[in-house]
């Protein structure tokens, strides 16, 4: 099975203070910490695991620039066969349409069976891949949270839906599912690993290779523009709490307590 992972490189919301800049229409980004999106991180597993029952080759792929390349050699690192660079200046300010159009693009100049993505970008929204599927005119299935391969054509998975209940649908291959954190277990990646890949070419697609348009990707194309960020008021009652993991839980209990809510 020929899987396809699109993967992205993220803020570290656990290595950063995330604070708005000047105009507050975006986040501090100087010296910030970046990783792999969480979620994408569940997807390279499930794909490296379903390789390892059936048989097949891992491909990860990302939209972004050279700085980007860490998150490939990364999941390559992890297990995955190919990492592919999906880089141009004027793929720059794309919105969620504009990521999605450059990524069936890519799906278009190879042959995959099956795609995966993260639920959703810890600093976007969840529409990249339910839109890619709808290009591609192919299944989707959101929220996933468990696959088994039934045969070359079909998939059975799992869904998380509302009230913590569990929704179950086969699905025709190819398709694109978005994968829930918590599905597996990411396997560790050490610099042993990392440093074995650090040489391996990476190659770039850019929108002359993809045959992209101009006018259909970019701030041009873009119809969803950020325009504002804000940190929201206090509410009556609320409390923020400032301090290390261990501090802010000794206090979050004893609010509790004085509340009444520990007997």
């Amino acid at each position: 099975m020929e899987i396809l992972v699109c993967v992205r490189r993220v803020p570290d919301t656990s290595e950063n203070e995330i604070e708005l800049n000047s105009a507050g229409n975006d986040i501090e980004r100087d010296e910030l910490v970046y990783s792999i999106n969480e979620a994408d991180n569940y997807a390279v597993e499930e794909a490296l695991q379903i390789v390892a029952r059936v048989g097949g080759n891992v491909t990860v792929a990302t939209v972004g620039s050279e700085d980007d390349e860490e998150v490939l050699r990364r999941e390559m690192a992890m297990g995955a066969n190919h990492g592919v660079m999906i880089s141009d200046e004027g793929f720059n300010g794309s919105d969620g349409h504009g990521i999605a159009t450059i990524l069936k693009a890519f799906v278009e100049k190879g042959s995959y069976d099956l795609i995966l993505t993260g639920v959703q970008a810890e600093d976007g929204a969840a529409q990249v891949g339910g839109m890619l599927a709808a290009m591609l005119d192919y299944p989707f299935a959101s929220l996933v949270n468990s696959i088994e391969v039934l045969d070359g054509k079909k998939l059975k998975v799992s869904r998380e839906i509302e009230g913590g209940n569990k929704e179950m649908n086969e699905i025709d291959l190819p398709c694109v599912l978005s994968i829930q954190t918590g599905i597996n277990e990411p396997r560790y990646v050490g610099m042993r690993g990392i440093r074995q890949v650090a040489s391996v070419p990476i190659p770039t697609f850019g929108a002359a290779e993809l045959g992209v348009p101009a006018n259909a990707v970019g701030e041009v194309a873009a119809k969803v523009k950020r325009v504002d960020y804000f940190i929201p008021t206090l509410g009556k009652g609320a409390e923020i709490l400032h301090g290390t993991r261990e501090e802010n839980i000794d206090k979050v209990l004893e609010l509790v307590a004085a509340k009444g809510g520990l007997k």
